[in-house]
């Protein structure tokens, strides 16, 4: 028999772990999660955005998540858990590979908007 230990949550180190959409909506209404929307400006303008997440397009990430950044987002925190979406995913996995590199303990990657509103979440512009 193989011990693969380490292996399943978080199957590769540096890679963000998929949350369910309920579970996200569920923790970020808690209070216990920060969302975030990676997508660009004129996405976010066209269908809105997960009610309460902040907006922080993937390309400005790198500046406002890096603590020792002036350009630092007043409301992000590298100790609390975090989760991060974009139109279908693939941007919000890199992200979440930006933040573990910038020292984030906690990331999560939903997947796309269409997936936290099938799930119930609530979206505002």
């Amino acid at each position: 028999m193989f011990a693969f230990s380490g292996f399943g949550a978080r199957a590769a180190q540096g890679q963000p772990r998929p949350i369910a959409a309920a579970d996200a909506i569920a923790r970020a209404a808690a209070g216990e999660l920060t969302v975030i929307d990676v997508r660009d400006i004129s996405e976010v303008a066209q269908s809105g955005k997960a009610k309460g997440a902040l907006h922080i397009p993937l390309m400005m990430l790198r500046f406002q998540a890096d603590p020792s950044n002036p350009d630092f987002h007043p409301e992000l925190d590298p100790q609390r858990p975090v989760a991060l979406y974009c139109a279908s995913g693939g941007r919000s996995q890199a992200a979440g590979q930006q933040l573990i590199q910038l020292g984030f303990k906690e990331v999560y990657n939903i997947g796309g908007l269409g997936h936290w509103v099938a799930a119930g979440g609530e979206t505002e512009r």
